[in-house]
């Protein structure tokens, strides 16, 4: 019966002795179902949202759902921002169409703003997840410095911080914060800040 209705000819007879755990008996059941879901979709939007959901497809795309919202941690958002993310991950229209101050024209899901260099707010949100990061070190004793002097690349720019503690192979830690959406690779835009 379990063949059957799984609807997959590799799948065959469940082996002997019978699996314990439910993942075995779901999993035909719910590759079809992700299959026929999958088919459905009409924009690339629409699958790079579908996998960023998934654990696995992308890590840790959904994490920020289960963050307690600790405002001395700098981790609380207020409703608009919820409402934003939410309406981002879903696929919502989150404005009217419009012209940006750069020039480019803002479809109703507003993703031109994830790429923006005149976003109002990057800035701060990039400041805002170093600090977060900065933070987290001091309360486990290992001091850092932000954006390290001496350290800069060919093209100018340098790492937002440098522990002072050194780490692998005697050197120091260093880290850039960089933020992308899962909905990069399939539109071709650039969204790393």
């Amino acid at each position: 019966m379990w063949s059957s209705s799984a609807g997959s000819p590799n799948t065959g007879s469940p082996p002997d002795p019978l699996p314990k755990k439910q993942l075995f008996w779901d999993r035909p059941g719910l590759l079809t179902d992700r299959a026929l879901i999958e088919s459905s979709f009409v924009e690339p939007s629409q699958t790079a949202r579908f996998l960023a959901g998934q654990s696995g497809q992308v890590t840790h795309s959904g994490d920020w759902l289960l963050v307690l919202p600790i405002a001395n941690s700098g981790l609380s958002l207020d409703d608009e921002a919820v409402r934003v993310a939410v309406g981002m991950r879903l696929g919502l229209s989150l404005c009217v169409p419009h012209n940006c101050h750069c020039g480019t024209l803002v479809d109703t899901q507003g993703l031109h703003a994830m790429v923006c260099k005149k976003a109002p707010g990057k800035i701060v949100r990039h400041h805002g997840f170093n600090d977060i990061i900065w933070r987290a070190f001091g309360a486990a004793g290992i001091p850092a410095v932000k954006e390290p002097s001496g350290l800069d690349r060919q093209d100018g720019k340098r790492p937002d911080r440098l522990t002072f503690i050194r780490w692998h192979g005697g050197r120091s830690l260093v880290w850039d914060v960089t933020v992308v959406s899962p909905l990069a690779k399939l539109l071709n835009i650039r969204t790393s800040w």
